[in-house]
C-alpha cells in the first residue's frame, strides 16, 4: 500500500501532467488567426478540471486529460476556435458529473451550452421498445449538427482520441468501437472533408478489428519504402524543373496509399499487395499568383507535366472547377512514369490542401471572422437533406443509420434540368433519385423520364452531364419496386414511410387472420409457435409474418398445423448439427433455457470450441465464418450467439447499431470440424485445365468438393468451387496449390 507522501507525489505529478497538458493547449491556440479568448477557455478547463476531479481514465490516467486531448484535436488538426474548444473541454461533465446544461448555460453562456447538450449522451428512447443507443445518441448528434455543424467536428474529434487509445478497452469493447467508427464516423469525417482524420479513423478501426493482417500491410509498406522512394524522386525530378521554369512556389509530397485503402481494394479486387499498382501517389502544392488565378495556374501545371510525361486519356478529375459535395478542390491527372506504371498526380494550390486536409472548418480560414459557422453553399444543402430524414426517421435503429449513411457520399455526378440549372446527385444516382431530389411531390408521382430528351425507366443510372425532364402523373403511387430503384437518403427514406404505413395496415389484417386460425384449431397464441412458422415460412421475425398474411402471400393450412406441433425438421438445431456432425440434441425449450443462461455467464471473450459450436453458436449464412477468420458473437432477439466474420457489411451494421450486444470471440476448434467455403479461381483456358484443378483439390489435397462451375469467354476462364475445409490455413494451402498450375492466374476465397 502506497504511504502518504507517495500519495502526494502522486497527486503533485498528476497535476504537472494536467497543468502541461492544457498549457500545450494554450500555446497552439495562440499559434492559430483565431480571436485570442484565453480567459474563457482557461474558465472552461478549469471547470472542467474540478468536475473531473479524482475521476480516471480505463487506461489510470487523469479523465480531464481526454478533454483536453479532444480540445487539442479541434483547435490543431480540425481548426476551430475558443467556442468549439471550451465545448470541447466540457463536453463529458453534464453526461459524468452532478452538473446539468442550465450550470453550463449560466456560467459558459446559451451557445456554448447547446452544443455540450448535443454531445451528451441521452436518456430514453427515440426509437421505442427495439431502441439502439448508438442510434439515438446519433440522431440527437445530428439533430444539433442541423443548427451548428460544430458539434459533429468536436464528436468526431472526441472519437479520433478514443480511437488513439483504445488498446486500454476490453475487447468486444474494441470491435463495438471499431465497427461504429468505420461505418458512421469515418464516413461522416470525408463527408466533413476531413480526409486526414477520416484516414486516420479507417486505419485505427481496420488495426482493431484485423491486427494481423494490419501489422503484415504495416510490414510490406516499410519494406517497400525504399523503391517507391526511388520511383517517387525520378518521376518528380523532370516535373520540378519545369515548375522552376514556370517560377512557382510550390513543394511536392508523395502521397502513399493508407494500410485501410490497399487492404480493402485486395478484398473488393481478390488481388494480393503486390499487384496493388496505386500505392504512390504525387501531389503537387502551389501558391497561386494571385486568387484570381488560382483555376488557370492548375491547368498550366496540368499542361505542363503532360509534356513530360504522356497523361491517361480516361483520368483527368477537374474538382477545380466541380468541387466536391464537400469541398474538395483539385486537379486529378494520371501520368504514364518511365517505369512504365501509371501515377496519379494531384495539383492543388494550398488553400485546396487546407480544405482538403481540415474540410470546411478551413473555409472559415479564409473567411472574415473566425469561429462562426457560416453557411457553405454545398454544406446547407446536406444539412438540409439531413434534416429531412430526420423529421421523417425510420422506426428500425439499422434503417436509420444507413439512411444516413447513404447520404454521406462523396462521389458525385452533375445533372441539368430541362431549364440548364446544375443538380449535385450521388454516383449511381437514378432518374426516380432526381425526381425526389427536386421535391417529393414529384418523386411520388413520376411516372418515367426524359434524358437528353429519349423516354427511360425510373431505374436509369444517370450519368455527369445528362439533363433530365421527370414526367409526372397525378394518378401515380409509389410502388414498392422504387426501393430497389432509389439510392439516395431522401428518395429511399420517403418511399420507406410510404411502403411502412401501407404494410401496417396488410400487418393488421394479417394478424386478425393469424389469431382467427389459432382459434379455430385450437392453439394457443406463444412465442414458440410464431418461432416455428417463421422458420417454416424462412421469415425474419413476427411482423414479416403477419404483412405476408395480410397480403395473402401465405395461406394459413395444413403444413402450418404441421409445423406447429413440430411434423416438421427440427429447428436451426438440426441444422447445426446435421452440418457439424453432432449426434446430440434437445428440445427446443430446453436449448433455450440453457442458452440464455449460457449468454448472462459469458465473460468478454467466447471461445468457439468444437462442443460449443455444435451446441451453442450459429453461424452467419451471409459471411460463412471459419476458424481462423477474425469473428465476432451477436446476441440476437432470441438469445442466440450468431457468429460474423469481422468485415462482414452485416456485422458492421451490427457493431454500430447494437454495440452492447457483441461478444469478443476466438476460435479453438482444432482440425475436427469441417466447413464450407467458396474459391474462385481464373486463368487462362486450355485442354485439361478442369481435370487438373479437380486432381489437385481431390487427389493431392484430399478436399470434399461440394460444387464446382466453370465459365469460358474469349479464351479466359472463371470456376466457383465450393468445398469443405478445416480452416483459414487448408484456404491458403488450396489457392497456393492451385497458383502452382501453370493456366491458373488467380485463386481466392469469396463469400459465395
Amino acid at each position: 500500500m502506497d504511504t502518504v507522501d507517495e500519495i502526494n507525489q502522486k497527486e503533485i505529478a498528476e497535476e504537472k501532467m494536467i497543468n502541461d497538458a492544457f498549457q500545450e493547449l494554450l500555446h497552439n491556440y495562440l499559434q492559430t488567426k483565431h480571436r485570442k479568448r484565453v480567459e474563457i477557455i482557461t474558465k472552461a478547463f478549469n471547470f472542467a478540471n474540478q468536475a473531473h476531479k479524482g475521476i480516471k481514465r480505463r487506461s489510470g490516467e487523469p479523465y480531464i486529460l481526454h478533454p483536453i486531448a479532444v480540445a487539442n484535436i479541434v483547435c490543431n488538426e480540425i481548426g476551430l476556435g475558443s467556442t468549439s474548444i471550451c465545448s470541447a473541454l466540457l463536453h463529458d461533465v453534464v453526461e459524468d458529473t452532478d452538473y446539468t446544461i442550465e450550470d453550463i448555460e449560466n456560467i459558459f453562456g446559451h451557445k456554448i451550452a447547446t452544443i455540450v447538450n448535443g454531445l451528451t449522451k441521452i436518456a430514453g428512447g427515440i426509437f421505442g421498445d427495439k431502441a439502439s443507443a448508438q442510434a439515438e445518441n446519433f440522431r440527437k448528434l445530428l439533430l444539433t449538427m442541423s443548427d451548428d455543424i460544430r458539434v459533429i467536428l468536436i464528436k468526431i474529434a472526441d472519437r479520433l482520441h478514443n480511437m488513439r487509445t483504445l488498446n486500454s478497452m476490453p475487447l468486444n469493447k474494441q470491435y463495438k468501437i471499431a465497427g461504429e467508427t468505420l461505418y458512421i464516423y469515418a464516413p461522416l469525417a470525408n463527408r466533413l472533408g476531413l480526409n486526414k482524420i477520416k484516414t486516420e479513423l479507417e486505419n485505427l478501426s481496420f488495426k482493431y478489428e484485423h491486427p494481423k493482417e494490419y501489422q503484415e500491410l504495416e510490414e510490406k509498406l516499410s519494406a517497400t519504402a525504399a523503391a517507391r522512394d526511388k520511383v517517387f524522386q525520378e518521376f518528380t525530378t523532370p516535373i520540378r524543373t519545369q515548375l522552376d521554369k514556370m517560377e512557382l512556389k510550390y513543394h511536392i509530397i508523395a502521397r502513399v496509399k493508407s494500410v485501410y485503402s490497399i487492404w480493402n481494394k485486395m478484398q473488393n479486387k481478390h488481388v494480393p499487395f503486390e499487384e496493388i499498382y496505386d500505392i504512390l501517389a504525387v501531389r503537387i502544392i502551389f501558391e497561386p499568383k494571385s486568387l484570381d488565378e488560382e483555376l488557370n495556374d492548375c491547368f498550366d501545371i496540368y499542361v505542363a507535366i503532360s509534356k513530360i510525361y504522356k497523361p491517361h486519356p480516361d483520368r483527368l478529375r477537374d474538382w477545380v472547377s466541380h468541387p466536391k459535395a464537400n469541398g474538395y478542390q483539385a486537379l486529378h491527372v494520371t501520368l504514364m512514369g518511365n517505369n512504365g506504371e501509371w501515377i496519379e498526380v494531384q495539383i492543388r494550390s494550398q488553400r485546396m490542401d487546407d480544405i482538403a486536409e481540415q474540410g470546411f472548418a478551413a473555409h472559415w480560414k479564409y473567411k472574415e471572422g473566425g469561429d462562426g459557422s457560416e453557411d457553405e453553399g454545398e454544406l446547407e444543402k446536406w444539412l438540409h437533406t439531413v434534416k429531412e430524414i430526420l423529421d421523417d426517421p425510420v422506426p428500425d435503429a439499422i434503417d436509420f443509420l444507413d439512411a444516413i449513411k447513404l447520404n454521406l457520399f462523396a462521389s458525385e455526378i452533375f445533372a441539368f434540368t430541362p431549364k440548364g440549372e446544375l443538380k449535385t446527385m450521388p454516383q449511381n444516382s437514378t432518374a426516380l433519385d432526381f425526381a425526389f431530389m427536386l421535391h417529393t411531390d414529384i418523386g411520388m408521382h413520376c411516372i418515367g423520364a426524359k434524358v437528353n430528351h429519349k423516354l427511360v425507366p425510373l431505374s436509369y443510372k444517370l450519368q455527369s452531364g445528362d439533363q433530365v425532364e421527370i414526367l409526372t402523373s397525378k394518378s401515380q403511387r409509389i410502388q414498392p419496386e422504387w426501393e430497389a430503384y432509389a439510392t439516395t437518403a431522401k428518395a429511399r427514406a420517403k418511399i420507406a414511410s410510404v411502403i411502412r404505413k401501407e404494410n401496417k395496415i396488410y400487418e393488421d389484417i394479417g394478424k386478425t387472420f393469424f389469431n382467427g386460425f389459432l382459434n379455430k384449431e385450437g392453439f394457443t397464441f406463444s412465442t414458440s409457435i410464431i418461432d416455428k412458422l417463421l422458420h417454416f415460412h424462412h421469415l425474419i421475425n413476427e411482423n414479416d409474418l403477419y404483412l405476408a398474411i395480410g397480403k395473402k402471400e401465405i395461406i394459413l393450412g395444413e403444413a402450418d398445423k404441421d409445423a406447429i406441433k413440430g411434423k416438421q425438421n427440427k429447428s436451426w438445431r438440426k441444422l447445426l448439427s446435421l452440418s457439424f456432425g453432432s449426434n446430440k440434441e434437445k428440445e427446443p425449450e430446453e436449448a433455450e433455457k440453457q442458452e440464455a443462461k449460457e449468454i448472462i455467464d459469458t465473460k468478454d471473450i467466447l471461445k468457439l470450441t468444437e462442443d460449443s459450436i455444435q451446441k451453442k453458436y450459429i453461424m452467419a449464412s451471409c459471411c460463412h465464418p471459419i476458424p481462423g477468420d477474425d469473428v465476432l458473437g451477436y446476441i440476437d432477439e432470441n438469445g442466440k450467439v450468431i457468429i460474423h466474420q469481422q468485415e462482414c457489411p452485416v456485422a458492421a451494421k451490427l457493431k454500430s447499431s447494437y454495440g452492447n450486444r457483441i461478444l469478443a470471440t476466438t476460435w479453438d476448434t482444432g482440425k475436427t470440424l469441417t466447413f464450407l467455403v467458396y474459391v474462385q479461381i481464373n486463368g487462362i483456358d486450355g485442354l485439361g485445365v478442369l481435370n487438373d484443378i479437380t486432381q489437385v483439390l481431390s487427389r493431392r489435397l484430399n478436399v470434399n468438393i461440394q460444387k464446382l462451375t466453370i465459365e469460358s469467354e474469349a479464351g479466359i476462364f472463371t470456376s466457383k468451387v465450393q468445398l469443405y475445409v478445416h480452416d483459414v490455413d487448408d484456404v491458403r494451402l488450396i489457392c497456393n496449390e492451385l497458383l502452382r498450375l501453370p493456366n491458373i492466374k488467380a485463386a481466392t476465397r469469396v463469400e459465395s
